[in-house]
């Protein structure tokens, strides 16, 4: 295949949400689309002008084809993702309510979460700038934690940025569980992104200065801190605050991915620090203002000489 600037991996679910905000215990019609936060990221990647692949495994069902469908009708180069025909492809359920959306997933089994090390043979690691994955993988089972350490050692031998969106899910392994294995990965990549509020959940660090000392001074640190900005502690380099954009917030999930996505899109460009965040907000104002996981952000891909 040709080669990419970047690769992003992991799993890929089908999404079902009750029509009109309501309830699952009592709609009678839903829409289904797909999610899942590295196809995502790659999707907007993809918006944003650059040559992305996503890799992960799915179903060789119809949920499976909707997903690649999907993903690579958006531009996503979707020939490295396996098809598996003895595990299902996973998918998740949205339950609004008048307190906020629950997430129900039934991924457990799923082809996603038989990943393993080998898989990555037939991946173009090393031709990449950037590999990306979030703390989803490492979830999903032992060989999937084994399988994202293994992505990351083979593109730090390659010379390759690792991307790393730290992303707990709750619902997937608690904050005792999860903390090791993602300030692991976090310090094995060269860049993190993690929301504030997350950190302090699985980590106890109270200020994004904490979140920098505790992953280590030698990792590219990204601190999202909601609607206030972010914030990134860089190597030798002073800290660089840029404020979040104001938006009117339709629907909060995905707009970590887009702000991810936005950044690697200026970095990718050659951007400074202060042009890679800003790039990040706008990205994800657009996701924050949307019901879908994706919207739809062509309207942001820069010119080279206008992200410098």
């Amino acid at each position: 295949m040709p080669d990419v600037e970047a690769l992003c991996l992991g799993e890929t679910m089908v999404l079902v949400a009750p029509g009109a905000g309501q309830p699952l215990a009592t709609a009678r019609e839903a829409v289904l689309s797909v999610a899942g936060a590295e196809s995502t990221v790659a999707r907007y990647l993809a918006d944003l002008g650059h040559r992305v692949a996503w890799a992960g495994r799915v179903g060789l069902d119809p949920h499976g084809e909707r997903i690649l469908s999907a993903v690579g009708g958006g531009g996503v180069d979707v020939r490295l993702v396996e098809r598996d025909p003895t595990a299902p492809t996973g998918v998740f359920f949205k339950d609004p309510a008048a307190d906020g959306t629950r997430v129900h997933y039934y991924r457990a089994g799923s082809a996603a979460s038989r990943m393993t090390p080998a898989y990555l043979d037939r991946l173009p690691v090393s031709s990449a700038r950037v590999v990306h994955q979030s703390g989803v993988t490492p979830a999903l089972s032992p060989q999937c934690a084994e399988t994202a350490t293994a992505l990351f050692t083979r593109a730090r031998e390659a010379g390759v940025l690792c991307s790393f969106d730290v992303n707990h899910r709750p619902g997937l392994w608690d904050a005792r569980r999860a903390a090791g294995p993602l300030l692991s990965l976090a310090r094995q990549a060269d860049l993190v992104f993690v929301g504030l509020d997350e950190a302090e959940r699985v980590w106890r660090t109270a200020a994004p200065e904490e979140v920098r000392d505790l992953i280590g001074p030698g990792v590219s640190v990204v601190v999202k801190d909601g609607a206030v900005g972010a914030t990134l502690f860089a190597p030798h380099a002073a800290p660089v605050f840029v404020p979040a954009r104001p938006v009117d917030v339709v629907e909060p999930v995905g707009a970590g991915d887009a702000f991810a996505a936005g950044y690697l899109s200026a970095w990718l460009h050659d951007a400074d620090p202060a042009a890679r965040l800003a790039l990040g907000h706008r990205t994800a104002a657009l996701a924050l203002g949307s019901v879908e996981d994706h919207a739809d952000a062509r309207a942001l891909r820069p010119a080279p000489e206008s992200v410098r």
